[in-house]
């Protein structure tokens, strides 16, 4: 059974100018799309989401890609759990069978490198039919103690892991922009070293890269051979038309 990786960037579901501020009509909607899918298709699924305005204010505040602090630690993983607790009450209710996957209790990485998913769960969760929801988190790790892994650094590895099949990254805009806000139909490993300080960053507070770190996330996986979307999922609609395949946003390829 085919296996399709969906990633809704933070800047979508959450308010990245405040603190802690959920966009739920948004979550509520996207919840809806993926739920049909999920009926209609033979398709297993599995969600990423990014924390937005719940991870990466207190990530910040306590300067945690700089050192290990056990309270911002505790405080950051709080507040994504809280996001994510919302994201899969809003699936289950659209119709959909949810469970959270925490990266906390799941994840290792050295470094800032992701070396561990315990990915044991996640396999029965779709064999059972159930959408797993991992989401950005801070992360133990051996070396700085701790330290914030990001949904986009997430897709690859479970990607190459579970053999996906389909990728897609929503974000708040209609794909990877260049310098004058004309949608890049397509980024290969080469284009991009050409184009890459012309693409458009994040503007708001983020601790994970932006628009750039997705891409570059994105663009190990067409290495490998396994192409990706970046699309608009606060576009009503576009998160089902990635889902059944349709030309949305910008093309990630190795080619």
């Amino acid at each position: 059974m085919s296996l399709v990786i969906l990633k809704i960037g933070g800047s979508v579901i959450t308010d990245k100018g405040s603190v802690s501020s959920a966009r739920k009509d948004e979550i509520d909607r996207i919840s809806e799309e993926v739920a049909s899918f999920s009926r209609d298709s033979g398709s297993n699924l599995i969600l990423v989401h990014g924390a937005g305005s719940f991870g990466h204010p207190q990530a910040m505040k306590y300067k945690l890609d700089e050192r290990f602090d056990a309270e911002g630690v505790y405080l950051t993983h709080v507040s994504v759990k809280t996001l994510n607790s919302m994201v899969v009450e809003s699936l289950n209710r659209a119709g959909a069978h949810a469970l959270p996957v925490h990266p906390l209790s799941s994840c290792l990485l050295e470094n800032g490198k992701l070396i561990e998913f315990q990915l044991s769960q996640v396999k029965l969760m779709l064999e059972r039919g159930i959408i797993p929801v991992i989401h950005g988190d801070v992360v133990m790790d051996r070396i700085k103690g701790a330290a914030v892994l990001s949904g986009d650094r997430i897709i690859p590895y479970i990607a190459l892991a579970l053999n996906a099949s389909k990728i897609g990254a929503g974000s708040d805009v209609d794909g990877v922009m260049d310098a004058d806000g004309i949608v890049i139909k397509k980024i290969t490993p080469l284009s991009f070293a050409d184009m890459k300080k012309n693409i458009r960053g994040s503007t708001s507070t983020d601790v994970t890269g932006g628009m750039l770190g997705k891409v570059s996330e994105l663009l190990e996986l067409a290495g490998k051979g396994i192409s990706s979307r970046i699309f608009n999922a606060g576009r009503k609609g576009v998160v089902s038309r990635f889902l059944y395949g349709e030309d949305v946003g910008t093309l990630i390829t190795d080619k």
